[in-house]
């Protein structure tokens, strides 16, 4: 699908006083996805769960446009869980840990994927958070790998810089050294082409309420098949068996495939919203939206770095960037925050400056506006 000049009024008719610049944190919904949730509770409140099936057979179709965005091998490895931290919690819990084990995580992660490995200090396992502020970041956490390291688990790009880390040249290293490697990709899955099978990674989980322009609360978790046979249980209900739909049946087996880390009922209003997100995304193709989001975040970066004040926070090369452009003022952070946010403008302080996080469609003039606001 070829971007149309018309798509973000088409399906994003924001209101003309608000002026989107914070995908990092919390996206707006496509138009469809309003359409989609909006069809489906009105079909709860004429007719209940009579069609049940046909919403069983939407989240297989979930499953399956997941598994195409992240290039999964199969939509059997696809779990649809609440959120990123309860997917980096069953690796975390599951996982058969000794203490002397370490765990090797970046200096500037999200607390998702830090708590859990914290939590994991009782037990004796150490975690190494690495210095990645020099020039060769992916080099500094392979250096950090040691012969009792279990796992490297890195998000795909940091919250608060913007910094996209190598995840090819990590998920190789990660190989050689014959350890684990855990990506969450919450601030990269809607926003480029991700593969996860080139990058050899073993687990991957990112919420949809981000990049990929769905609600909370629903979260994409791979597991290599060889992996989520080594993971042990924590949570246990009907849904995670093998035979579901046999509620009369006593013994039981865990599923063989990924549902068996989804012990009870399903988000259905969750997954008709997802699986409407993920449609615009398909349609109009990673590349694309990749193309366009790249655009736009360079648009932002040369007007700031060029504005002979403030001081850019995120990476010049655009290799290293992905939806985020973070500019620290001159003036007070707080005061000039606020500013943004009286005129309409949303975004957040992350890193120590403002983050702006545009997407694939947002329109150039909602980041004049912005960028008058920081700059005249």
């Amino acid at each position: 699908m070829t971007l149309s000049v018309t798509l973000s009024a088409d399906e994003f008719p924001q209101d003309p006083d608000t002026f989107y610049l914070n995908h990092a944190a919390v996206a707006p919904w496509p138009r469809r996805t309003l359409d989609a949730v909006t069809l489906f509770a009105r079909e709860n409140v004429t007719r209940g769960a009579r069609h049940y099936p046909r919403w069983q057979a939407m989240e297989d179709t979930l499953r399956r446009q997941l598994c195409t965005l992240i290039n999964a091998p199969s939509p059997d490895d696809i779990a649809l869980l609440k959120n990123t931290s309860e997917g980096l919690s069953v690796l975390a819990s599951g996982l058969d840990w000794r203490a002397g084990d370490e765990i090797i995580i970046t200096d500037q992660e999200f607390p998702s994927n830090r708590i859990p490995w914290q939590a994991l200090a009782s037990r004796g396992v150490l975690l190494r958070e690495v210095d990645i502020s020099g020039p060769a970041p992916e080099q500094a956490l392979a250096d950090a790998i040691t012969p009792r390291t279990r796992l490297m688990s890195v998000s795909s790009v940091q919250y608060g810089t913007g910094l996209t880390l190598d995840l090819l040249t990590l998920g190789q290293a990660c190989r050689d050294a014959d350890i684990l490697f855990c990506v969450d990709a919450i601030q990269s899955i809607g926003t480029c082409v991700f593969d996860l099978q080139a990058i050899q990674a073993d687990v991957v989980v990112a919420d949809g309420h981000k990049w990929m322009l769905g609600p909370e609360g629903l979260a994409v978790f791979y597991c290599a098949p060889a992996l989520r046979e080594r993971l042990t249980l924590h949570q246990f209900g009907w849904h995670m068996v093998e035979d579901a739909g046999n509620y009369d049946r006593h013994d039981w087996e865990i599923a063989r495939t990924a549902r068996r880390f989804e012990c009870g009922s399903p988000n259905m209003l969750a997954a008709h919203a997802l699986s409407a997100s993920v449609s615009l995304l398909l349609e109009v193709g990673l590349q694309e939206v990749g193309n366009q989001l790249a655009a736009r975040t360079a648009y932002l970066d040369k007007a700031l770095r060029n504005a002979g004040r403030g001081q850019m926070i995120s990476p010049a090369d655009p290799a290293r960037r992905a939806g985020i452009v973070t500019w620290r003022p001159d003036e007070a952070l707080v005061p000039c925050f606020n500013r943004l946010r009286e005129a309409g403008v949303v975004c957040a302080m992350r890193g120590g400056g403002i983050r702006l996080s545009p997407h694939f469609y947002t329109d150039y003039p909602v980041m004049d506006h912005a960028l008058a606001l920081l700059l005249d």
